[in-house]
């Protein structure tokens, strides 16, 4: 079982049988990758349609290819296999059913790793770092202790900036969190380059 599904390994899986855990964008750009060497793929999605997350480009491909199947309303419900997984048990509106398989891969979302500064920076409701214009907006300027307003990826905390997924409002995209990455560099420059007072002490 793994999660998360690297696009250089489908080619691993040519002639085999996989299952895919999700119903979001990434569990069918991961069936793309896999169906395109793999024998059979089978998509579970806990809804009852792909549409409600994942993006109708991706729908439309998936449901026009002729090794993936999409099994909605259904969730793993048991594994079995003598020295690595050689089945899930799966449970849908039919029943439950044993479905044969060479791996799993489990692609349902993640939640970000901000734990360890919670209560020193601000977080939204799911765990996501709030930056920029977010941390004053409506009336509540409590988490934002200077008069300038935030640039536009400093945390609660002036000076300290945040990339990529962690922060809220992502796209969740490698070349984004990228394209992120940069703007914050230059972001610390002008931060670096404010007067005194627009700093903490």
């Amino acid at each position: 079982m793994r999660y998360g599904s690297p696009s250089g390994e489908a080619v691993g899986y040519a002639g085999r049988r996989v299952a895919i855990v999700g119903g979001a964008n990434s569990a069918g750009q991961a069936a793309l990758h896999l169906a395109a060497h793999a024998a059979e793929v089978t998509v579970l999605v806990r809804g009852d349609s792909m549409d409600r997350a994942m993006s109708r480009y991706l729908v439309d491909r998936i449901e026009q290819h002729d090794r993936i199947t999409v099994r909605t309303r259904t969730a793993v419900v048991g594994g079995g296999g003598r020295d690595r997984l050689e089945s899930v048990a799966i449970g849908g509106p039919d029943g439950e059913e044993t479905l044969t398989i060479d791996d799993l891969f489990v692609l349902i979302g993640a939640a970000p790793l901000t734990a360890g500064v919670e209560g020193w920076l601000r977080c939204d409701d799911r765990g996501y770092f709030v930056t920029g214009p977010d941390l004053v907006t409506g009336s509540d300027r409590s988490w934002w202790p200077l008069e300038r307003d935030p640039l536009f990826l400093e945390s609660s905390q002036p000076g300290v900036f945040v990339a990529g997924d962690v922060r809220h409002g992502s796209i969740k995209r490698v070349a984004s969190a990228v394209g992120e990455g940069a703007m914050a560099a230059s972001l610390i420059h002008s931060y670096l380059a404010l007067d005194g007072d627009s700093r903490p002490a």
